[in-house]
C-alpha cells in the first residue's frame, strides 16, 4: 500500500452563507469535514491522510490519529492541491487521491473501486450522468447538448503521484479539478461508476435538514368476559376483550400516546375524552386523525417498537397480522414496525390474566 489521501477544505464557502464554512458546518451528527476524514481512516487504503485547510486552530483541537496531519492551505483550490502535492513529496508516494470537503456522502466501496482501477491506469475518475436537460449559450445563440456525451465528475480522484506533481507543478491557471491537468496533457484517464448520492454541497439548501423526536407511549386495561379482543386494530379470537370507554386497544392507545409525546401534543384523554360522543369508539378511528396531523405537519414516522405486555395471548401466533394492520393504518412500512411479546413472569393483574398493557417507542422526523 503506497496511498496517500488529500482532503481539500480551505475554501471559504461563499455561496453557503452561513456563519461557519461549510466543511464545518453540522450535517448528519458531525461537521461535513469528519465524514471525508472517517471514511478515509475506516477504509484502511492509505499510508497518510492530508487536511489542507485555513482554519488549523479549528482542526488541530480535535483527536485524530497520527495518520491525518493538517495543514495550511491557499487562496484558490488549485493552490491548495500544489501544497499538498509538494507536502507529500518527501514520502515518495506511488498514489494520491485527491477529495473535496464537501462531499461527504461518497462511500467506502467508491474509494475502494478506485483503488481497483487505479492499479492498471495513471488516473481513475468517478463520473455520473447528467439527468437533467443542457443548453450551451454562445453570444445570442443556444444549443442543446447531447447529455449522454456529458460526463459529470465527482471526488475523490486518483493520480499517480508522479505525473500529478509534475502537471500541477507547471499549471498557471486555475482548475476547478485533477482530472483537467491529465486532460489538458492528453492523458488517459479511467472513468469509472460514480455514485448520484455523492453530490457537493455548495448551497446551504443543498442540505436537507430535518429534526427527529422520539415518544413513548403506554396504556394498559382491564380484561372481561364476553367482550371483544382488539389488539392493533384487528379481532383477536380470546375468551375475553379489553375494559374501556372505547373498544381498548391498548396498542393502538399506545402508539397514539407515543405519536403525541413526540410532537408535545399532550396525551389521548385530551382529544378523546370519556364522553358520550367517544363511547365504544374503535380505536383505528382515534388514530386516523392523528396520523393525518403528521402528514399535513410535514412530518414522517421513521419507525415502531411495541412491547406487548401478557401472559396470553401468544403474541408469536398473531404478530404478522398485527404488524401488517399497523402498516396499513399508519402508512408505514412493515420492516420498520417490531413487535416484542413481554410476559410478568406470572405476577401481579397481568400475570393473572386479568390484564394487558403495552408500551411503544417512536421516532419521527420533522423535515423544512
Amino acid at each position: 500500500m503506497n496511498n496517500y489521501f488529500v482532503i481539500l477544505a480551505a475554501g471559504k464557502s461563499k455561496r453557503f452563507h452561513n456563519k461557519i464554512a461549510k466543511q464545518f458546518h453540522n450535517y448528519k451528527n458531525k461537521e461535513i469535514i469528519d465524514h471525508s476524514i472517517d471514511k478515509s481512516l475506516d477504509s484502511n487504503l492509505f499510508n497518510k491522510i492530508l487536511v489542507v485547510t485555513n482554519n488549523l486552530n479549528r482542526l488541530k483541537k480535535k483527536k485524530y490519529p497520527k495518520i491525518v496531519k493538517i495543514i495550511r492551505g491557499g487562496k484558490e483550490r488549485s493552490d491548495s492541491s500544489l501544497i499538498a502535492l509538494k507536502y507529500l513529496k518527501k514520502y515518495k508516494p506511488k498514489n494520491v487521491f485527491v477529495h473535496d470537503a464537501a462531499r461527504p456522502n461518497f462511500s467506502i466501496k467508491l474509494l475502494k473501486n478506485i483503488a481497483k482501477n487505479l492499479k492498471n491506469y495513471k488516473a481513475v475518475v468517478p463520473i455520473i450522468r447528467s439527468k437533467d436537460s443542457i443548453k450551451y449559450k454562445t453570444q445570442n445563440q443556444i444549443f442543446n447538448l447531447n447529455r449522454d456525451n456529458l460526463l459529470l465528475t465527482q471526488t475523490p480522484q486518483a493520480f499517480r503521484f508522479k505525473e500529478l506533481y509534475e502537471f500541477a507543478k507547471n499549471q498557471k491557471n486555475k482548475i476547478t479539478d485533477e482530472a483537467t491537468l491529465f486532460i489538458n496533457k492528453n492523458y488517459k484517464i479511467k472513468f469509472i461508476n460514480g455514485e448520484n448520492q455523492n453530490n457537493k454541497i455548495t448551497y446551504i439548501n443543498d442540505i436537507k435538514t430535518s429534526k427527529t423526536y422520539y415518544g413513548i407511549g403506554f396504556d394498559i386495561h382491564k380484561l372481561i368476559r364476553n367482550k371483544k379482543l382488539f389488539l392493533g386494530g384487528i379481532k383477536i379470537p380470546f375468551h375475553s376483550g379489553l375494559e374501556g370507554h372505547s373498544d381498548g386497544d391498548v396498542i393502538l392507545h399506545a402508539i397514539i400516546d407515543a405519536i403525541l409525546g413526540a410532537i408535545r401534543k399532550k396525551d389521548i384523554g385530551t382529544y378523546f375524552p370519556n364522553t358520550k360522543i367517544f363511547k365504544n369508539i374503535r380505536s383505528p378511528k382515534m388514530l386516523k386523525p392523528i396520523i393525518n396531523h403528521l402528514s399535513k405537519s410535514n412530518l414522517s414516522i421513521n419507525n415502531l417498537d411495541i412491547n406487548l405486555i401478557c401472559e396470553k395471548p401468544k403474541v408469536s401466533k398473531y404478530r404478522n397480522k398485527i404488524i401488517a394492520s399497523i402498516s396499513k393504518l399508519i402508512d408505514l412500512n412493515k420492516n420498520q414496525i417490531n413487535l416484542k411479546g413481554k410476559t410478568v413472569e406470572k405476577l401481579g393483574l397481568i400475570g393473572k390474566e386479568k390484564a394487558i398493557a403495552c408500551e411503544v417507542i417512536i421516532s419521527v422526523t420533522k423535515y423544512d
